[in-house]
């Protein structure tokens, strides 16, 4: 959190330094986490991998690449069973090294994924965004055109053709550079921004080479398959932090009909996350069109690279933070069951007091951790919760199942670095219970109640993070309907049947088991606003089951 000092890192750890010294015994290895059903699948994401090519690296990090933090990345995709990894660019930090060409370094250094089965699916930054580099992607990477033997499933390849010119015959200057293809019930679209296989740019700038996209990837997300997630990426940001060159330009308001339609787009065709790099540090958002009328959610990745960069003031009022983590290397891991996508970052130490710095080594083997969960589903909604507004209004059902929040607010105090109030992005999700868990209704999935990651404060020292990060949620009561014809009347009054959540292990339990402190009492009849922390109970009146809690999760009524 913002204003923690080294002490509340500890005691947030809940096992202090003796905790973290056992973790440090599998310094790039998390525990795997349970897959919400048999069809759930998982897939990566990365950003910036840049190294200074004058820093002496000692052969760890050759040819201007991060090679170290590319290496200990790749362990943890290949612990997280991912199925593909994504780069949203800047893949080295120069093109070249006393006239040795760098990419190729950056090739070599996915083949363990490779090796583990692993697809790894790789965008151009502005680090390598000239002619000469547009040429080499495809050749390097080779997926990127559908061809090659590391595709690992991914299928429906396909690049955006532009208007034939005198130098591009073909209309094909972008083909392996922007792409799109499709795994499972995925699509992932992927925007090249810099100089053309050609050399040429729309409009004469690189600054515009989003613009003249805007027709293909709307129509490449309305044409996939129904019920389908999409997930955008490019190297440059919607509304960036540090860099205020952004994706449609070299400021925030450039060519801001096309970025309006771009977003309008997005929204339209059911995106929830436009993802790039570019910033070097953690920062989830909503971000809006001039009008309001559009959204988006973005999701700048944290720095896998040897610097670091801090926010600059100046936005144009169009994007509404949530979440921000300064000064860490992070990863990715997108989670995707059906209709309902979970995304987990995690992040770790640079291994140096916590800080804007330069590495000038290898980072530490320091652990990752798990720094916060957001996602959301097809099935569910999405709701804007501001500082000091109500959790009253989400409300949502699914199938004959309602859910509702009775009270709550948001009490939560953090701020990003230019200290802008943090809303909960909020999501509900659903999905349908197996036989064997004897529930009485359908499965409520919330996002976005836990407190907002924000850990920004320069005046914190140590290795930060040291924690995963508290999944403590303001408290609010929830309430639940049930199907009654599966329900002993008799077990109403005993306390034997209500509101449950699943626990660590994927087991149901009680909901208020899984709270941050309370007092667990059982009650029958309505929930009344008296009532605190722990207290549960069901209302035979309104066949509805309720607890007052403080976390977010699954939630669902059953026999406890």
């Amino acid at each position: 959190m913002c204003a923690l000092s080294r002490r509340d890192f500890l005691k947030y750890s809940g096992t202090g330094l003796a905790g973290m010294t056992l973790a440090m015994h599998f310094p790039f290895l998390t525990p795997r986490r349970a897959l919400a059903s048999g069809t759930a699948w998982k897939f990566g994401v990365m950003a910036d991998t840049q190294w200074k090519s004058s820093y002496p690296n000692n052969g760890e990090n050759p040819m201007s690449c991060a090679v170290s933090i590319i290496n200990a990345l790749n362990q943890q995709f290949i612990h997280h069973d991912v199925k593909f990894a994504i780069q949203v660019g800047d893949l080295v930090d120069v093109e070249s090294v006393s006239g040795v060409r760098s990419l190729p370094t950056r090739a070599a250094a996915a083949q363990a994924l490779y090796n583990a089965g692993i697809g790894f699916f790789p965008l151009r930054g502005n680090h390598e965004g000239t002619k000469t580099a547009a040429a080499e992607i495809p050749a390097l990477f080779p997926q990127t055109l559908g061809e090659g033997s590391y595709l690992y499933g991914a299928r429906n390849f396909e690049s955006p053709v532009l208007d034939i010119t005198s130098t591009d015959t073909t209309g094909e200057r972008l083909k392996g550079l922007s792409y799109s293809f499709d795994y499972e019930n995925v699509r992932c679209v992927m925007i090249d921004q810099f100089t053309r296989k050609d050399g040429t740019n729309y409009n004469s700038s690189s600054n515009n080479n989003a613009v003249d996209q805007v027709p293909w990837v709307g129509s490449t997300l309305a044409a996939r398959a129904t019920d389908s997630h999409a997930f955008v990426f490019s190297h440059k940001n919607l509304i960036g932090q540090n860099h205020k060159d952004v994706l449609f330009g070299s400021s925030l308001t450039s060519n801001a009909a096309a970025r309006d339609t771009f977003i309008t787009s997005l929204q339209n065709n059911g995106v929830r996350y436009y993802l790039g790099g570019h910033d070097h540090m953690h920062h989830r958002s909503i971000v809006t069109t001039s009008d309001k009328s559009a959204s988006v959610g973005q999701v700048i990745c944290s720095s896998n690279s040897y610097k670091f960069y801090t926010p600059a003031a100046g936005d144009d009022g169009r994007e509404i933070p949530a979440a921000q983590e300064l000064y860490s290397i992070g990863y990715y891991i997108v989670t995707v069951d059906g209709p309902r996508v979970t995304i987990d970052f995690y992040a770790k130490s640079h291994g140096s007091d916590y800080g804007d710095i330069d590495l000038l080594a290898s980072p530490l083997d320091m652990p990752f951790y798990l720094r916060e969960s957001f996602g959301y589903s097809l099935n569910g909604k999405q709701f804007i919760v501001a500082r000091g507004d109500s959790f009253t209004t989400v409300q949502d059902s699914f199938e004959g199942t309602s859910a509702k929040i009775l009270a709550g607010s948001n009490a939560n105090s953090e701020t990003d670095y230019l200290n802008r109030n943090l809303s909960k992005i909020v999501n509900t999700g659903w999905s349908t219970p197996l036989i064997s868990e004897n529930a009485a209704s359908n499965i409520l999935t919330l996002w976005g109640m836990s407190d907002n990651l924000s850990m920004y404060n320069a005046s914190l020292s140590g290795f930060l993070p040291n924690a995963a990060e508290s999944k403590e949620s303001d408290v609010y009561a929830l309430s639940l309907s049930y199907d009654p014809k599966k329900v002993r009347p008799t077990d109403l009054i005993s306390g034997k049947f209500g509101l449950a959540t699943k626990d660590a292990n994927g087991s149901w339990v009680k909901a208020v088991d899984a709270n941050f402190s309370g007092t667990k009492t059982f009650k029958y009849g309505p929930w009344k606003s008296s009532y605190g922390l722990g207290t549960y109970g069901v209302d035979p009146s309104t066949k509805t089951v309720w607890a007052v809690v403080n976390h977010d999760g699954d939630f669902v009524a059953k026999y406890l």
